[in-house]
């Protein structure tokens, strides 16, 4: 037996409970792995609040996509993209299907290694952020030399995708509330605030004009600024304002109704992302750790909205 959290109904944060289950032999292409910590992500909360559906067929449903983690057995041609697995290798899983657990059987093909200098809770919060920055800024023709706008580039995302664009050699502008804006410019990039003048504020911190915008928060603010600023449509993309998408000809990467969900451009990303933590040059920033058992309170800290980094469980 093994402790998994549970969505029972369909809800708020309440809905969810920690209960045993057991937890089965890897089969072929499979491994089972002793989780040290697990990534929580908006798509989490999102499949038991009903912004996915609401099929009642569903339920009860198990949650999370990320872990890292220490493999305990394997089946027959237990091969990850980076080659054969064995036992007591230290990994990380993504994308993989009911992560919030204390152990689980998952494919190999969704284990790389975890790097060594890489903390769990930093290994389990980088890969889910991190391949979507990745989408993001392969999608709207990031690189060298030219200026991206990346809304919310105090969140989970946005932490990977200011990285990452500078890694590319861009120039980041990007949008932040609260107390953001330090570790926003710590990563190289010009924090602006969001709110009434963002354009014009965007505008005096980027002169030479925007070439791209990513929008990770999914507001009328950040699809309308970034029409306003950039003047060729495919280069605008978002992860969360897909209605928005569908009305004004800008891509939608994800998950999310009519979006590209980029699935083999992700997958493709994780060794490289794994590689890019490890030598240090890219950064999970875990804005909070907690227990198995006390899943609500982090889902509810990251529904505010006001998280800066990755929220982690630790069972």
């Amino acid at each position: 037996m093994t402790r998994v959290v549970l969505a029972t109904a369909y809800g708020g944060p309440e809905v969810l409970a920690v209960v045993d289950e057991p937890v089965g032999d890897p089969g072929p292409g499979q491994a089972r792995i002793g989780v040290r910590a697990a990534g929580v992500n908006p798509a989490d909360w999102k499949s038991y609040t009903g912004a996915f559906g609401s099929d009642p067929g569903r339920l009860p449903k198990r949650l999370g996509f990320e872990v890292s983690g220490v493999v305990t057995a394997v089946g027959p041609d237990a091969v990850g993209p980076a080659g054969p697995l064995s036992v007591g290798a230290e990994v990380v899983g993504f994308r993989v299907s009911g992560g919030y657990a204390a152990e689980l059987v998952v494919p190999t093909a969704a284990l790389v290694p975890k790097p060594a200098s890489l903390g769990w809770e930093q290994a389990a919060g980088l890969m889910l952020t991190g391949a979507t920055a990745v989408h993001a800024l392969t999608a709207t023709g990031v690189g060298a030399g030219g200026t991206v706008l990346v809304h919310g580039a105090a969140g989970g995302v946005g932490l990977m995708a200011v990285q990452l664009a500078g890694l590319r050699g861009a120039r980041v502008v990007g949008t932040v509330g609260g107390d953001g804006a330090e570790l926003v410019r710590r990563f190289g990039a010009e924090p602006v605030r969001y709110g009434d003048g963002l354009a014009d504020r965007v505008r005096a911190a980027a002169p030479g004009g925007v070439d791209a915008a990513v929008d990770l928060v999914g507001t009328d603010e950040a699809v309308d600024v970034s029409l306003e600023l950039v003047a060729d449509r495919r280069r605008i993309a978002t992860i969360a304002a897909f209605g928005r998408a569908a009305a004004d000809g800008i891509q939608a990467l994800g998950g999310g109704p009519g979006a590209d969900p980029g699935a083999e451009l992700r997958d493709a990303a994780r060794l490289e992302l794994a590689e890019a933590a490890g030598a240090g040059r890219l950064e999970v920033v875990v804005a909070g750790t907690f227990p198995l058992e006390e899943v609500a309170a982090a889902h509810r800290q990251g529904m505010a909205g006001h998280t800066h980094g990755k929220l982690v469980l630790v069972p």
